[in-house]
């Protein structure tokens, strides 16, 4: 666990070298885009990693990319699907900390995390958080979840905080201040995600959700910004300070989080979380520094 509170992208990238490195296991690891961000991760001393998938190709690939593999365990499986299950194996047993998503389909990988016999299930609905590093703000800022699951029910929203929590230590954020994002600061009865705030506000008080301070519905900008808060009279220990934002679906935590890329200048990194090791899935758009700091918050957090 992080001893400080860790406010940029920066911040990760130290943390992550002060400590030994971590191992992570790539699943098809034959991907150009996954090379290159190996090849940094070793660069700046993030982690370390055993590559799963066809081995020719993995050579073929690195070679072309001018990527040493001299001491990078490589583990020969050319079935995409077998290949899941080998690096979640290598974890599962301990000989690897983090799982990564190399050239295959996400519901493949993630059928392997959660194999009843070699898995990384832990009881949790797994779920995405991004860290985002925003330049209006002075610490970083995490959305959940806008990666992974469509309309999460009430027990699976505290689930997927739960899961944001324990990120948001390592993170050095405790008690992390977690927002439930609505429309409105109140709750009113014909808007369902008002209801389920205020079921969740309530849980956390009851010690349903552990090691946050929890209060919803907040609007974006009584989230955000405190003078907002205080303008339309909301008193809360959360109000703008929030360090978790937990969107009503995946729809506004998706729009949201690119809302911030594109529009505020934004980065953002993020993990699958809720499995027993973090998982490290990152797109194709994704910009070379997120990957790297995807990886950086695997390590931390593995």
């Amino acid at each position: 666990m992080s001893a400080k509170k860790l406010k940029s992208f920066d911040d990760i990238r130290n943390a992550v070298k002060d400590k030994l490195p971590k191992r992570v296991a790539v699943a098809a690891a034959q991907d150009a885009a996954v090379m290159e961000a190996v090849r940094g991760a070793r660069e700046q001393k993030l982690a370390e990693f055993t590559l799963v998938g066809d081995i020719d190709k993995i050579k073929e690939t690195a070679q072309k990319l001018g990527v040493d593999l001299d001491d990078v365990p490589l583990v020969h499986e050319p079935d995409d699907r077998k290949a899941a299950y080998r690096a979640v194996a290598l974890v599962s047993s301990g000989q690897a900390d983090v799982l990564m998503k190399g050239l295959i389909n996400t519901a493949d990988l993630l059928r392997a995390v959660l194999d009843k016999e070699i898995g990384l299930r832990t009881g949790r609905i797994l779920s995405h958080t991004a860290v985002c590093e925003v330049p209006a703000l002075d610490r970083l800022l995490m959305i959940t979840d806008g990666g992974m699951n469509i309309a999460p029910t009430l027990q699976q929203k505290a689930d997927i905080i739960q899961n944001s929590i324990q990120l948001a230590k390592v993170l050095g954020i405790t008690p992390a201040k977690v927002a439930i994002l609505a429309a409105v600061e109140v709750v009113n009865s014909d808007m369902p995600v008002t209801l389920e705030a205020a079921a969740l506000t309530k849980m956390a008080d009851r010690g349903q959700i552990r090691g946050a301070i929890v209060d919803g519905p907040l609007a974006l900008d009584n989230a955000l910004n405190l003078e907002a808060a205080k303008h339309k009279g909301i008193s809360s220990p959360v109000a703008g300070g929030a360090d978790i934002l937990v969107t009503p679906d995946i729809e506004a935590g998706n729009i949201l989080g690119k809302s911030l890329v594109y529009l505020a200048g934004a980065k953002l990194a993020g993990l699958i979380l809720g499995a027993a090791k973090p998982v490290v899935v990152t797109s194709r758009a994704d910009t070379y520094e997120a990957k790297l700091i995807s990886i950086a918050l695997g390590t931390l957090l593995g």
